[in-house]
């Protein structure tokens, strides 16, 4: 019997080693994508290499990602700034960050933290699940699979996750023989959208009329310990609510509820809020691609005011003598 088990040992180690190497090469090469899976990859590689540490870092889903430029804030703050905005995802995927942040990197002295609508709605699925590929394996705290996305086993073997992955493959393909085309779409997490007004707003409308926002309790609560562990390593968090064109505004039917609980939550731990939601500019197309996401030349405008409110913030008065406004 032992005989018998030491052969089948000997049979699947070269098995197992080999997958492993070919996992760490596929992961290896997908890495270096600057666009595969909305761009998010380079974003993963500095927060893995600690090579985030900003002065200031912006939080949020894709209205953080496409409409805060971090280069505008360096320039105007004289402080280093890094976008984390994680496209489609709600709070729960930005705190993972933000503890990856943390734990691998210097500690921001500024989190703008942007807010949405849906900031605190659950999804069952898991939003641009491809963007995890090459960092899961034996990857515990990356563990996605209270969603509807990966199981357990994709974090433990090695390569199975890739099965089926046709996308992942044809952009592995295209690094290793056009590398050429690996054209930078982020710069330091942001990508702005030259992009003009689309009918998202009018599709959604057609189909459902108008949408109610469900919060999930439970990642309010997750928000709050977040607050309270800024508030005791001594990080200042500002809340941002960018434009949201008019029309969308109206057809979510608790919004007037929404927005009152962030009122709520800043007031309750004293932090500063900047609500451009009433700002002029979400009574003008031409500042958006769709009702909740700013155009690049929305985007500009949007950076340069949230500047603006910043110089005349305590949060960016009271800080170090580095950071001070022009």
């Amino acid at each position: 019997m032992k005989r018998f088990l030491r052969k089948i040992f000997l049979f699947i180690l070269p098995i197992l080693l080999s997958s492993y190497g070919v996992d760490i090469l596929l992961s290896n090469i997908l890495k270096k994508s600057n666009s595969f899976a909305d761009g998010e990859l380079p974003v993963w590689n500095d927060l893995y290499k600690g090579e985030i540490n900003s002065d200031v870092v912006i939080y949020g889903s894709s209205r953080a990602w496409v409409q805060i430029d971090p280069k505008m804030i360096n320039d105007s703050l004289h402080a280093t700034a890094y976008n984390l905005g994680i496209n489609g995802h709600s709070f729960n995927s930005q705190y993972f960050r933000h503890s990856l942040l943390l734990r691998l990197n210097r500690k921001p002295k500024i989190i703008i933290q942007t807010l949405d609508i849906t900031s605190f709605e659950k999804n069952s699925d898991l939003y641009n699940p491809d963007q995890y590929l090459p960092y899961m394996l034996d990857n515990r705290e990356m563990q996605t699979s209270t969603y509807n996305g990966f199981a357990s086993i994709d974090y433990k073997v090695p390569v199975i996750r890739y099965y089926g992955k046709k996308e992942a493959f044809l952009e592995i393909i295209k690094l290793i023989l056009r590398p050429e085309s690996n054209k930078v779409v982020r710069v330091r997490g942001y990508q702005a959208k030259e992009l003009m007004w689309n009918d998202d707003l009018m599709l959604a409308q057609r189909k459902l009329g108008s949408f109610e926002v469900k919060s999930d309790t439970s990642m309010i609560h997750t928000f709050e310990n977040y607050l309270k562990e800024c508030n005791q390593q001594n990080i200042n968090i500002v809340f941002v609510f960018t434009p949201v064109f008019i029309e969308g505004q109206k057809f979510v039917i608790n919004w007037s509820e929404i927005m009152k609980l962030y009122y709520q939550l800043s007031k309750k731990y004293s932090i500063p809020y900047f609500d451009y939601s009433s700002d002029s500019m979400s009574f003008h197309k031409e500042y958006f691609y769709n009702s909740g996401h700013l155009n690049k030349i929305g985007s500009k405008h949007i950076t340069a005011k949230l500047i603006n409110d910043l110089k005349e913030s305590p949060v960016v008065k009271k800080l170090s003598p580095e950071i001070h406004p022009n």
